[in-house]
């Protein structure tokens, strides 16, 4: 072959390793962008978070997720809305009184909170029950007296289940179903939502610089880690409702 084919064609390796390259280091930059419930964060990866990391905002299409409109009744049977929770710092929960498995687990670490902020007027909790045609506000009262709920502002919530669901799956992002092969009648993925005194969606970031977005419910501090090797985020919701709360 000519010499200047041999040098035509070593050029042209050379600009295909060049374009690889961009292309390579275009990819890094697209995969530290974290896409979970429709919400895509941009941050920077070496982002590590500590406790004096601000709680962010979480953001969705270029706008602030904020919690939207509801109404439920509460375990008093008193119509409870989004509204009554303006000014406090809350945990957002999906659960129900006859979950077999992770609900128990998620109830403890909320009482855990309760006592941790015990006797502060801007804490407060929501918990949703996705089995509403059973849990009924009677049944809530017996749930809350059993597992020593007592906050006033801590609101055991029902109602229409088709609202219910539109609340879990398009205002919070949080799974919630009805499958008749799940333990109990009903699937749900365990996490706590953080919501601050003006009703914006809050998280830390992790360790890309991303918001966690969500708090994992369903291991205790005592407890550490899972055996699947999750660890217990009970902790940082701790130290993120504070720094809240002190806003």
């Amino acid at each position: 072959m000519p010499t200047g084919a041999n040098n035509k064609k070593k050029y042209t390796y050379i600009w295909v390793s060049a374009i690889i390259l961009i292309f390579g280091i275009f990819a890094v930059y697209e995969i530290t962008k974290r896409i979970k419930g429709n919400t895509v964060v941009e941050n920077d990866r070496m982002s590590v978070p500590n406790k004096n990391t601000k709680v962010g905002f979480v953001v969705n299409q270029g706008e602030k997720r904020r919690v939207p409109d509801f109404s439920f009744y509460n375990q008093d049977s008193v119509i409870v809305t989004n509204e009554d929770y303006l000014g406090k710092v809350y945990v957002v929960e999906f659960f129900f009184t006859t979950c077999p498995t992770i609900c128990p687990v998620m109830t403890k670490n909320l009482v855990e909170l309760q006592e941790t902020f015990k006797g502060d007027e801007d804490f407060g909790v929501a918990s949703f029950t996705i089995n509403p045609r059973y849990d009924t506000p009677s049944v809530l009262t017996k749930y809350a007296k059993k597992y020593g709920i007592t906050d006033k502002d801590w609101h055991l919530l029902t109602g229409d289940q088709d609202k219910i669901y539109q609340l879990a799956q398009e205002g919070f992002y949080i799974f919630a179903n009805q499958d008749q092969d799940a333990p109990g009648g009903f699937e749900h993925s365990g996490m706590f939502a953080l919501v601050d005194k003006n009703g914006y969606i809050r998280s830390r970031k992790d360790g890309f610089g991303n918001p966690l977005i969500y708090y994992r419910g369903t291991i205790t501090e005592e407890q550490g880690v899972n055996s699947d090797g999750e660890t217990q985020q009970i902790t940082i919701l701790k130290e993120d409702i504070k720094k809240l709360l002190a806003e």
